[in-house]
């Protein structure tokens, strides 16, 4: 019976000694060191992406162009999309290793667009200026060019920007140009883009437009006989670059990069003299 006994008391100590060692190597299963910090804790969390890295991650680089603005972004005469800003924003998306997709947007929800991510970036002759720069940031500017007042053929009232006063001018409203015609006194027409600005001053509707001297000069090479002239332009050159959200300048930077690289290399002068016969960053 001792024996027995012993037997049992000795079975029982050992089952109390594992179920103690079970209980503590739960309890340290989820501690480490002192203190008992988990193990869980101490861990970094994952780098977010930066802007760079999330283009190229998704393998495609969202561009925002209207489509409608010749020679800048258009579509030709098979129906594809296609001009200078559309050919320098695809060769950058090339040379950052991703696919130029384009959101084809009106001018005046441009921004708008940027602002809810739609896009990476703009690629649309868009002007940098001063009041744009306190809330978006561009690249390196890639084009410049001059506004000019344009009217038809025949009209003998407009001479300058000062008899503007008291006329309608075809604008988009929020374009810089609007703004050189509202300060000259005009009536803002709006319009959604060049050709239909070009359309409503040939059938009368309007006296006069401020656009881009680059887009009326490639007008007038397609179709020397559209009855329009150019009677004034702005002094200074307007710089257009690509436009992006702040806080992106890996991404801003990249872009930069592409665009020295495609200057170096000729590939730049090769697309500007496509459309322009010039180089048109100077």
């Amino acid at each position: 019976m001792k024996k027995f006994s012993l037997t049992i008391a000795l079975i029982l100590t050992l089952m109390l000694v594992a179920a103690c060692g079970n209980n503590n190597n739960n309890n340290n299963a989820g501690n480490t060191g002192a203190g008992g910090n988990n193990a869980s804790a101490t861990e970094q969390p994952a780098a977010a992406q930066n802007s760079l890295d999330a283009v190229k991650a998704s393998g495609k680089l969202r561009i925002g162009t209207e489509g409608t603005y010749a020679p800048f972004t258009f579509h030709d005469a098979s129906g594809t999309l296609t001009g200078f800003d559309v050919e320098i924003a695809e060769e950058v998306a090339k040379r950052l290793g991703v696919k130029a997709e384009f959101i084809e947007t009106q001018w005046d929800g441009m921004f708008a667009g940027l602002d809810a991510k739609r896009f990476d970036a703009i690629f649309n002759e868009v002007s940098v200026t001063d009041e744009r720069k306190v809330k978006y940031d561009f690249s390196d500017p890639y084009i410049i060019s001059k506004a000019v007042l344009i009217v038809s053929e025949n009209n003998k009232d407009i001479k300058s920007f000062d008899d503007l006063k008291g006329k309608k001018s075809g604008q988009s409203l929020t374009s810089n140009l609007g703004k050189i015609a509202t300060d000259h006194g005009a009536e803002i027409v709006s319009v959604e883009g060049f050709n239909q600005a070009i359309d409503l001053l040939t059938s009368g509707r309007i006296d006069a437009t401020i656009n881009d001297g680059l887009s009326f000069l490639d007008l007038k090479k397609q179709k020397p006989d559209v009855k329009i002239k150019s009677v004034d332009e702005i002094d200074n050159g307007s710089r257009s670059a690509a436009t992006f959200l702040k806080g992106n300048d890996e991404l801003v930077k990249a872009v930069n990069d592409a665009l020295a690289a495609m200057k170096d290399d000729g590939t730049y002068l090769k697309i500007s003299d496509k459309y322009f016969g010039a180089d048109v960053s100077k």
